[in-house]
């Protein structure tokens, strides 16, 4: 059975090594040595001030949201990972969603502005795929109404823009280091930023609102451990060689899938990190008979995102005509640092077919 994704593993002696370390300290969590190994070499391979290592992704944007006293409307992508809206919820805020650009994906700065008023208290975007909309446009959009930018990276580890990392753009920058992600911990996520009271609040709000011995805050459990850190510290130094694989595999997807229709596009100003392989289907009947075609062999392709955020039960209806189209359109095929050549032609054969 072959899987929308599969999570990198290294050789088992390269994470005993690590292990060994743990039982020689016997710090198992609590900011521990191999956890702050971690965040200084993300720090250096990232070139971001402050890197906070974290439970998750979602605790990340949490984190994010409690440490700029976000309370209010938060603009927001329909089209992302529930955990996006999710994140704004938990915290007690609003999410106002901004429809989506047809071809990027992203939610750009014309579409941010006609949702801002005297009631919003913050942006909040998504890198698609490792997508990167209007950074600059954006960020002068936040300074304009003087409120904070907050990218939400789960998908962009290793994704530069204009040659620098991605996470150097907004307030606070977040990620996942999900075990499906391009660079994973097992389970894990970061906030990054260059604010520096920005992240000695959020490390406080990490460990229960600890600083040393006292309490000076409403803090939460956001500590992760030094076996996560271990698989952050081995992964690491495979992500090149990961994401060289990644993108050999995506150009043969690329050379061989003939879907019709409009093609999602890639800022040009990027370097990708090759995270997914999703494609856009002329329509739902279409990406429908791929699954089932792919699903008849054992191959499970994933309706990434879907449905629209905008559409949930439990947020306020909003029209988004974009976001919606395109989220029963879009599909992600089968991409791993392991897929082999001839999966990907059978898959590219398949989807061809349905279009024959």
């Amino acid at each position: 059975m072959l899987h929308v994704t599969k999570s990198f593993l290294p050789d088992l002696k390269e994470y005993v090594s690590y292990l060994e370390r743990i039982w020689e300290s016997n710090h198992l969590t609590n900011d521990g040595p191999l956890l702050r190994e971690l965040e200084q070499k993300l720090r250096e391979y990232l070139q971001v001030e402050h890197v906070i290592f974290v439970t998750n992704g979602t605790i990340a944007l949490q984190l994010a949201l409690k440490a700029l006293q976000v309370k209010g409307e938060v603009i927001t992508t329909p089209f992302s990972y529930c955990a996006t809206s999710n994140s704004i919820l938990w915290e007690g805020s609003t999410p106002v969603f901004a429809d989506i650009n047809p071809i990027s994906l992203t939610v750009e700065s014309a579409q941010i502005r006609a949702k801002l008023n005297s009631k919003t208290k913050a942006i909040l975007t998504t890198h698609v795929y490792g997508n990167a909309g209007d950074l600059e446009e954006q960020e002068s959009l936040a300074s304009e109404y003087q409120i904070p930018l907050i990218y939400d990276g789960a998908h962009a580890f290793g994704v530069t823009y204009k040659g620098k990392s991605i996470f150097n753009f907004g307030t606070i920058s977040t990620c996942s280091f999900h075990a499906t992600k391009v660079f994973h911990t097992v389970e894990g996520g970061a906030v990054m930023t260059n604010d520096a009271k920005l992240a000695a609040k959020i490390k406080e709000l990490r460990s229960f609102g600890h600083k040393n011995d006292d309490y000076f805050s409403a803090g939460i459990n956001g500590k992760n451990s030094e076996f996560h850190a271990a698989m952050g510290l081995v992964n690491l130094g495979h992500f090149e060689d990961i994401r060289n694989y990644r993108k050999w595999a995506c150009d043969l997807y690329d050379h061989l899938l003939q879907v019709p229709g409009e093609a999602i596009q890639f800022n040009s100003h990027i370097d990708r990190n090759y995270s997914y392989y999703p494609v856009l289907f002329p329509n739902e009947a279409s990406l429908l008979k791929a699954v089932n075609t792919l699903n008849s062999v054992q191959i499970n392709p994933r309706r990434y995102f879907y449905p629209s955020l905008n559409t949930l039960s439990f947020v306020e209806k909003q029209s988004c005509p974009v976001s919606e189209d395109v989220a029963i359109r879009v599909l992600c095929l089968p991409l791993s640092a392991e897929i082999k050549e001839d999966e990907i032609r059978l898959i590219s054969d398949l989807v061809n077919q349905c279009f024959n």
